[in-house]
């Protein structure tokens, strides 16, 4: 299986931005993304991009706010957030296998990501 390596994450302002990256062990061609998870809650999606075509697709909370991009030759995908608020604040993860809004290869250890008002 294709193992994902997670990056970035941190501490944050509201209003702030951060970056996280996710790269994948070996290539694919399957759908790469991020999920989070807040305490307390299930899992959610965050976002995805499809290798073909390079389409990525975005939950309505992150819309116009997070962006999905992929670096083809590194089998990497980058998530930037931007104008970021207090519930973003998640622990992130990334899967290497996405069948539309769900994650079906491995995940990540996942990211810590946390706002402050």
């Amino acid at each position: 299986q294709v193992q994902p390596v997670e990056s970035g994450g941190g501490l944050v302002q509201a209003g702030g931005s951060l970056r996280l990256s996710c790269a994948a062990s070996r290539h694919t061609v399957n759908p790469m993304g991020w999920f989070r998870q807040a305490p307390g809650k299930e899992r959610e999606f965050v976002a995805a991009i499809i290798w073909s075509g390079n389409i990525p697709y975005y939950a309505d909370s992150v819309k116009g706010r997070f962006s999905l991009s992929r670096d083809d030759a590194n089998s990497t995908i980058h998530l930037q957030m931007n104008d970021l608020k207090s519930e973003d604040t998640a622990t992130y993860y990334c899967n290497t296998n996405v069948r539309g809004t769900t994650g079906i290869g491995p995940w990540g250890q996942g990211t810590q990501v946390t706002v402050s008002s």
